[in-house]
């Protein structure tokens, strides 16, 4: 029984598929360098102490019942709950947070928190790492107020070094993709507008999701016709083709890595960034600008990550292009894991 866990939980990219795994589909995240390190130290008594150190802020509150907060707060007091929820022996600790990945850039600085968390504060290591996610989910859905789906929870918990995470949100099936750039280069760029899931137009567009698929009859746009999706009303039918055009390119783009064809790969950044823009609206002026930026510099193809509505930009250089200023280079790292 260790007195002193340290957990690190990665950010994430996602290479494509977005907007997708909420609604059953598919998606191809992989996790970052970048992320969040949580050190739980146990103490005596009741209650849980903890710190943002890079927000230089502090919250307390019972182990028993955490009650309810906003902000950081809410992921740790959602955190503790769902754990002795599901069961887990949490004791009275004095928690550290510390991060070097960015909160709004849309690398899932929120998903990095929840597993580094899950991971320092339970007595035991939690083995079932799907399972994790949906707990994870479950804080950013019911205490953060997040209607996320769990791409950026499995995608941090379940991640292989190397490799991308081909992920079948109806079954949850999880294939490693190996990644290889052959002298290519991924990397972000911030474009400066706040990426906020809770405060943007995310929840939004689940909503307009669930309507596309009543009027189709459906359980999940999965399963929808693309010759029905075309009859529906307007804006129904757009965010209803972006996510039926949206998973045939992330098998497009597994096709294309296993293939080692990575002008293909850029390219569909590019649609898949186009069909966000047009039929998802889920652009900003902010990220179209850094958009043409990284163009300007080179860049073969490039979209929006996170969702979109703020955050960062995936491009895609070819050998030997130099990286614009702030552009960030990114590779398939390790999972979250205690240190």
């Amino acid at each position: 029984m260790a007195e002193r866990a340290v957990a690190r939980g990665p950010g994430r990219v996602n290479l494509i598929g977005e907007h997708t795994d909420y609604n059953e589909g598919l998606a191809l995240p992989f996790a970052i360098e970048r992320g969040v390190t949580v050190t739980a130290e146990r103490t005596g008594g009741d209650e849980v102490h903890a710190r943002a150190a890079d927000l230089g802020e502090e919250d307390a509150f019972p182990l028993a019942a955490p009650g309810h907060a906003q902000g950081w707060r809410a992921f740790v007091r959602g955190t503790v709950a769902e754990l002795s929820a599901a069961g887990h022996v949490l004791r009275a600790s004095r928690v550290t947070i510390e991060g070097d990945v960015a909160r709004g850039s849309g690398l899932s600085s929120s998903a990095a928190l929840e597993a580094a968390l899950c991971l320092a504060l339970p007595d035991e290591e939690p083995a079932d790492r799907v399972e994790l996610a949906r707990l994870c989910s479950r804080v950013e859905n019911d205490w953060v107020g997040a209607e996320t789906g769990l791409l950026d929870q499995l995608a941090t918990l379940c991640a292989q070094e190397g490799h991308a995470l081909r992920i079948d949100f109806r079954t949850l099936d999880l294939e490693p993709v190996p990644v290889d750039l052959r002298g290519w280069t991924l990397a972000t760029a911030d474009s400066g507008a706040a990426h906020d899931h809770a405060a943007g137009g995310y929840n939004e567009r689940r909503a307009e999701c669930r309507a596309a698929c009543e009027a189709l009859g459906i359980a999940s746009l999965r399963a929808a016709d693309p010759d029905a999706v075309e009859q529906l009303p307007e804006p129904l039918r757009a965010r209803a083709r972006h996510v039926v055009s949206e998973n045939a390119r992330v098998d497009a783009t597994v096709t294309a890595l296993r293939a080692g064809d990575l002008p293909a790969v850029a390219a569909l950044l590019d649609a898949s960034h186009a069909s966000l823009r047009d039929d998802y609206a889920a652009s900003v002026p902010e990220v179209e600008a850094t958009v043409a930026r990284v163009k300007a510099a080179g860049a073969a193809g490039a979209r929006m990550v996170g969702g979109g509505f703020g955050g960062a930009v995936l491009a895609l250089f070819p050998p030997g292009r130099l990286l614009p200023d702030g552009a960030l280079p990114v590779a398939p790292g390790a999972p979250a894991r205690r240190l």
